[in-house]
């Protein structure tokens, strides 16, 4: 059985889309979400799909040993879905090319540090793209520079803002997320 982890900050709709798909699965387990935001909604969504949660510090995180150890004790492969802290190099050395992320435009456009959520729907919108996407990637030392595994893109109109493009990238995140995830472990395990 493959172990998974999935580390979130925020409400968890992707979290909970893939607690979902693997959920039936035998040859798949969701051991934990754990979180830094003691008051994220992804806590209550692990909760009611029963899964358990951990919340975490930045001293656990960045200054010990404490995070790592416990995801080598509980899992094989790390799914980031709305975490927004940068993965320490401890974490990344544990798990080459076992931690994946989503990032809701077609990288390398639109990504970086501090371009998560409704930042990006603006500038997308901002800058007059015609389209804009999802990419899963592999997870490395800089944000959002890992090898790219997939990307989908949607369309875009002159009559497009900011929420109607996070609209169409929820849709996109809900569709294609977990048969990526399933495809990455499958080759890899």
């Amino acid at each position: 059985m493959i172990r998974l982890i999935i580390l979130a900050s925020g409400s968890g709709t992707n979290a909970e889309n893939i607690i979902r798909y693997f959920n039936s699965r035998e040859d798949f387990k969701i051991t934990y979400v754990l979180t830094n935001n003691a008051s994220a909604g992804v806590i209550d969504r692990a909760d009611s799909l029963g899964v358990r949660s951990r919340v975490f510090t930045r001293k656990e995180i960045y200054e010990t040993n404490d995070i790592v150890e416990f995801l080598k004790a509980e899992s094989d492969f790390i799914i980031l879905a709305g975490f927004l802290w940068k993965i320490p190099e401890n974490i990344l050395l544990a798990f080459p090319n076992r931690i994946i992320n989503i990032h809701p435009a077609l990288l390398p456009k639109f990504g970086g540090k501090g371009m998560y959520g409704m930042h990006i729907h603006r500038a997308v919108v901002e800058h007059g793209e015609s389209e804009t996407g999802i990419t899963i990637h592999y997870v490395n030392e800089n944000y959002d520079e890992g090898s790219i595994i997939f990307q989908k893109a949607v369309t875009l109109t002159n009559m497009d803002t900011p929420e109607t493009v996070a609209e169409k990238i929820h849709i996109l995140e809900q569709e294609n997320f977990p048969k990526v995830i399933e495809e990455v472990l499958l080759k890899e395990f």
